[in-house]
Parts: C-alpha cells; sequence; structure tokens
C-alpha cells in the first residue's frame, strides 16, 4: 500500500492551492483520512480529517480556509487550501486508515509535498 501526494509549491498573496493524495495496492477499505503538517522546527500538526461517510474536522487555524474532500472510488483525499499566509508554510502529508486484502488494517502515510506560502 502507498500514499502518494501531489499539488504542492509557492503561493504568493493569498493565493490557492489543491492537495492530492491518491492511495494506491492491495487495498480492501479505507476509512479515515487526514491532512496533517510540519512547519521547519515544530511537531507535526493535523489540519483536517475526513471519515469514509464525509464526516470533516479541522485545525482552528485553518478553519473556513481549507476545504478537505475524498473521492472514495478513486481512493483519493483532496485538500483545497485558500487565503493561504506565511505561517501555512510546511510539508504537507496525508494518511489513511486502510485494511488491505490480507486483512491487515493499519495506518499509512505519504512522503509528503511541501507548500510555501508568500506574504
Amino acid at each position: 500500500v502507498q500514499l502518494v501526494e501531489t499539488g504542492g509549491g509557492l503561493v504568493h498573496g493569498g493565493g490557492s492551492l489543491r492537495l492530492s493524495c491518491e492511495a494506491s495496492g492491495s487495498i480492501f477499505s479505507i476509512y479515515d483520512m487526514a491532512w496533517n503538517r510540519q512547519a521547519p522546527g515544530k511537531q507535526v500538526e493535523l489540519v483536517a480529517r475526513i471519515s469514509r461517510g464525509g464526516t470533516t474536522i479541522y485545525a482552528d487555524s485553518v478553519k473556513g480556509r481549507f476545504t478537505i474532500s475524498r473521492d472514495n472510488g478513486k481512493k483519493t483525499v483532496y485538500l483545497q487550501m485558500t487565503s493561504l499566509r506565511p505561517e501555512d508554510t510546511a510539508l504537507y502529508s496525508c494518511n489513511a486508515d486502510i485494511i488491505s486484502y490480507s486483512g491487515i488494517q493499519r495506518d499509512y502515510w505519504g512522503q509528503g509535498t511541501k507548500v510555501t506560502g508568500s506574504s
């Protein structure tokens, strides 16, 4: 099982970015999927999480600016980011609670994609 993030980059002056994270491999089912971020010198923090049924939670710092969504058929989770700020600069990684066809359930993480917000 593998998670691959795409869509990072440099954004100026309150712009927008859309991140994608696609899961692939021997996947039977995917439960919660989430986006996390780690800024330089700081700990990893949860940005947003979405259940299989679409229930979402957000960090207070991104509420009203970021939107998490998923396409279960494509095994993909998205993060639409708007009004980006310099403090949003971080490595953004997705994780997912996955049951493989072998019956093993565990949490998988992607390698991350870098987002830089500039003023």
